[in-house]
This record gives C-alpha cells, sequence and structure tokens, in this order.
C-alpha cells in the first residue's frame, strides 16, 4: 500500500481540507484503508457479492487494464485526439464504473470517522457526486483554455430541480481521479487477497 500512500501524500493539503483526513494521516491513507478494510473483509465480500455479479479479481484487471492504457498512451507522442479519449475513460472508471459496486458499499459499512468513510464520502458527495452525474448524462467540455472542466448536473435529487454550473481545475481532478483510483485499487487489492 506504500506506493498508493506515496500517490497520494502529493496531495496532502487537499486531503486535509477536502476530505478532513487528520494531518498525522495523511502520509498513510491507503494503508489505513486497507486496515480497515481487513477488520470487515468478510462482511465486505459478502456485501459487495450481493450488488454485483463482478468477481473482485476481475474489478482488479480491468482497472490494471486501464492503467496499462494509460501508461501506454501517456508514452505516445501527445496528441489532441488520444489526450480527450483519455480524459472520457479515466473519468468513467473513476466515477462511474467505481460507484455503485464499490464507492457505495465500502460508505455503507465503513465505520463513522473512519479513513474508508471520510474518502468515500468525498467521493460521493458534491462536487465529486454532480461531476460524476455529469460524465455519465454527458454534461461537460473543456474549459476555453482547456485548464479544467466545466460541467453540469442537478445539486440534488429534488424533481424539476435545475441544473447548476460547476467548474474544476486539472490539478483539482488530478485529485479526484487519483484518490478514486487508490481508494479502488486498495480494497479491491485488500480484499482480493488470501
Amino acid at each position: 500500500m506504500k506506493n498508493f500512500d506515496s500517490q497520494l501524500y502529493q496531495f496532502k493539503n487537499r486531503l486535509i481540507k477536502d476530505v478532513k483526513i487528520p494531518e498525522q494521516n495523511v502520509d498513510k491513507v491507503a494503508s489505513l484503508i486497507s486496515s480497515e478494510i481487513m477488520k470487515n473483509k468478510n462482511s465486505l465480500l459478502k456485501k459487495m457479492e450481493d450488488v454485483t455479479p463482478i468477481s473482485i479479481q476481475t474489478r482488479i484487471e480491468e482497472l490494471s487494464s486501464f492503467q496499462v492504457m494509460m501508461d501506454t498512451l501517456n508514452n505516445m507522442v501527445p496528441r489532441p485526439e488520444i489526450a480527450r479519449s483519455q480524459v472520457v475513460t479515466q473519468n468513467y472508471i473513476c466515477f462511474v464504473y467505481l460507484k455503485d459496486t464499490l464507492f457505495d458499499v465500502l460508505k455503507q459499512n465503513a465505520e463513522n470517522g473512519s479513513t474508508l468513510k471520510k474518502c468515500t464520502n468525498f467521493l460521493l458527495n458534491n462536487p465529486v457526486r454532480a461531476f460524476r452525474n455529469s460524465i455519465a448524462h454527458g454534461n461537460w467540455k473543456y474549459k476555453a483554455d482547456f485548464s479544467g472542466l466545466e460541467f453540469w448536473a442537478h445539486k440534488a435529487s429534488i424533481a424539476d430541480e435545475p441544473m447548476t454550473k460547476f467548474e474544476v481545475s486539472q490539478e483539482e481532478l488530478n485529485f479526484w481521479q487519483t484518490l478514486a483510483r487508490c481508494v479502488a485499487y486498495t480494497s479491491y487489492l485488500t480484499l482480493a487477497e488470501e
């Protein structure tokens, strides 16, 4: 989990401010999540089986394949159409693919105040929730200067509520994506351990 701890630690200030991780824990977020999952592993495995027929091993293979694709494309000569394809794929994987079958289950079964609960709360609440919905429903576009994305979503599930416009900078989006991937890998790898 040290690799994921290091990836997340580069966003130390966002972990403290946005996710409410205590400063003394920001260098070991993935390790703490792994420990918290181990305490409740059998129950979590059962809950995941209840929400999806897709095995954890298959989920790990999909995430690994996605990462190989990203690494391969990142080593090519940059081309706008490749970068745009990566944006779509990465946002789908990080926010749509993982939501119902992982983040929802983890949040519902994590202890209040735990690192896992804080991370999943952040990933499932606005503005990340609104972003996920905009990705799922095609209500997003690049900012004019390509420094981030603009997106539109309903703030809540109220009938006839108008959509709200949001913006996310590339740096903030990088944090959201890194947090989603690290929580996913940490969770799936811990759950798959014999």
